[in-house]
C-alpha cells in the first residue's frame, strides 16, 4: 500500500495481492489518514465483491462525522450493487470532482 500526501486529501494505492491484505494494511495506517480527506485507489487486479465493500461502511460513517471524504476508486465495480452510503467511482479524476462536490456540500451545510 502507498500512502501519497495530495494538496487537499491523501491518496491510497493499493499493492497487495488480495483485498483481505490491503483491507488489513488500510485499517493498520488509519491514524494517518482518518482524520483528512481521502481517495483510496484499490487495484483492478484485486477481486473484490460487493459483501466486501461493506467492510467500509464503519469508515464511511467515521470518516461523515469527521466531516471529511471518503472516495473508493474500482472500475470493476457494479455501483448499483454496493450501498449508495460507500462512494466508489472508476477514475482519479471523478474521485477528485467528487471530493470537490463533497466539499461545497459541507460548505453549505447540507
Amino acid at each position: 500500500m502507498q500512502i501519497q500526501n495530495k494538496e487537499n486529501y491523501i491518496f491510497i494505492s493499493s499493492e497487495e495481492n488480495t483485498f483481505e491484505e490491503f483491507y488489513n494494511a488500510l485499517l493498520k495506517e488509519k491514524t494517518t489518514w482518518i482524520n483528512t480527506h481521502t481517495i483510496v485507489q484499490i487495484s483492478d487486479n484485486i477481486n473484490i465483491t460487493t459483501k466486501d465493500f461493506l467492510l467500509f461502511l464503519d469508515v464511511v460513517e467515521e470518516k461523515r462525522a469527521l466531516k471529511t471524504s471518503f472516495i473508493i476508486i474500482y472500475s470493476a465495480v457494479d455501483v448499483d450493487e454496493v450501498s449508495e452510503e460507500i462512494s466508489i467511482v472508476p477514475t482519479l479524476q471523478e474521485a477528485e470532482d467528487l471530493y470537490e462536490m463533497e466539499n461545497i456540500e459541507r460548505e453549505l451545510g447540507f
